[in-house]
This record gives C-alpha cells, structure tokens and sequence, in this order.
C-alpha cells in the first residue's frame, strides 16, 4: 500500500511554464548558436571529408594510413571522447580551445569521418568511364574532379548528408559538458537557476524537434530544385 502511495506521489507535480516562458528568447537565441556551430562543422566535414574519401581511394603509404586512422577513429569512438580530446587532450598540451571552438572542432573530425565513407561509396557509384572521358576532354585532375566527379558524387550522397547534419545538430547537445552554452547547455543554466528542470528540457526537446522538421523540410525542397533532371 505505501509503494502505491509513493507511485502517486511521484506524480504530484506542479508545472510551472512561466519562467520558461520569460527565457524562451534566450532559447531561441542559443538555437541560432546551435545551428551556427552546426553549419560550420559540416562546411569543414565535407571539404575534409572529400579529400580522405579520395586519399583512401587513389593514395597509397602514410597518406593512405592517415587518412584510414582518422575515418576509423570518428566512426569507431564516442562522439563525447573526441569532444573531450579537443577541450581536455589539447589542454593537457597546453592549447587551449574556447567551447565554442572546442565543440565546432569534435562535430568536424566526427562529421569528416563519417562522410568520407558516404563520399567513398560515391565515388565508386561514379563510373570510371567519366574521369576517362574528362581527362580526354583536356582537363586535368583538379578540374574532372571538381566540375565532373564531385557534383555527381554529392548528387548521390546528398541525403546522408543531410542526415549527418542533423546529427551534428542533436549531438552539438554535449557541448554543455565542456562549458558551450548552445541549446543544451543555455537550459541547463536555465534549469538549474530556476530548478524547472522538466519544463525548460521539456521546451528545449520541443525547440529540437522544430529546427530537425525545418532542416529537413529546406533539405527537400533544395532537392526538388537541385535535382530535377
């Protein structure tokens, strides 16, 4: 009888919406951080991202090893480590990364790594017919790649792409364990200033849903337009 007693009791909670309310533009603001730190690391993940993709593909010896050990390591370690080598690894060597940088950082060398696969398999969808038929053609290597092979190859990859940037928005979250005050972490100041924890991460799951919808919605749009042919 007492442990139903305690069931219901687990239950007596008062909600209280209205400091979450009064912080909802202080947010919204730590969403646009959010999506901003978003942004950049994909930016840096595909060009990195597209040259280890290409480095495993043509290269052989150190090149070929390096860029199999960086693609190995984002796949195969928890985001969270590689967050914490670039705050805490590097600080241990004396560089000292701020948490925006420390966050845009772990969410490139993650995002690197996991495209490059993506560009890998690509690359091996493209025919190799149509680098023979460009370098006959009288281009040479950087153009075939660059107006030939890689637009073919991001037409092919673009929605795990697109699901690589919303997974480097969701993960952006641990970027509250280093200080970063994005999304995640300007509701946890929020929550514990206030001690709504329920409600403001409550608000903030919310306010992920929404921007994930959005990213997708704007990822098939650019597809109907971009790919139409």
């Amino acid at each position: 009888m007492r442990g139903i007693q305690e069931i219901f009791l687990m239950f007596d909670y008062n909600f209280h919406w209205r400091p979450v309310l009064k912080s909802l533009p202080d947010l919204l603001e730590a969403s646009l951080v959010t999506l901003q730190v978003a942004v950049l690391s994909m930016i840096i993940g595909i060009v990195i991202g597209l040259f280890l993709s290409i480095i495993k593909l043509k290269a052989k010896g150190p090149l070929q090893w390096f860029a199999s050990c960086w693609i190995e390591l984002a796949r195969n370690t928890p985001a969270l480590f590689q967050l914490f080598f670039f705050g805490f690894g590097l600080g241990a060597l004396g560089i000292h990364l701020t948490p925006f940088f420390i966050v845009l950082a772990g969410l490139s060398f993650n995002n690197a790594g996991y495209l490059a696969e993506n560009f890998r398999g690509g690359f091996n969808a493209v025919p190799e017919t149509q680098m023979k038929a460009a370098r006959s053609l009288g281009m040479n290597l950087w153009q075939a790649y660059t107006r030939i092979l890689v637009p073919q190859v991001l037409k092919i990859v673009y929605y795990p792409m697109t699901n690589q940037f919303v997974w480097a928005v969701l993960m952006s979250s641990l970027g509250m364990l280093v200080g970063f005050r994005e999304l995640s972490g300007e509701t946890q100041f929020f929550a514990s200033k206030t001690y709504r924890i329920f409600e403001y991460f409550a608000a903030a799951a919310i306010i992920y849903y929404l921007m994930v919808k959005l990213i997708l919605f704007v990822s098939r749009v650019l597809a109907t337009r971009l790919f139409r042919y």
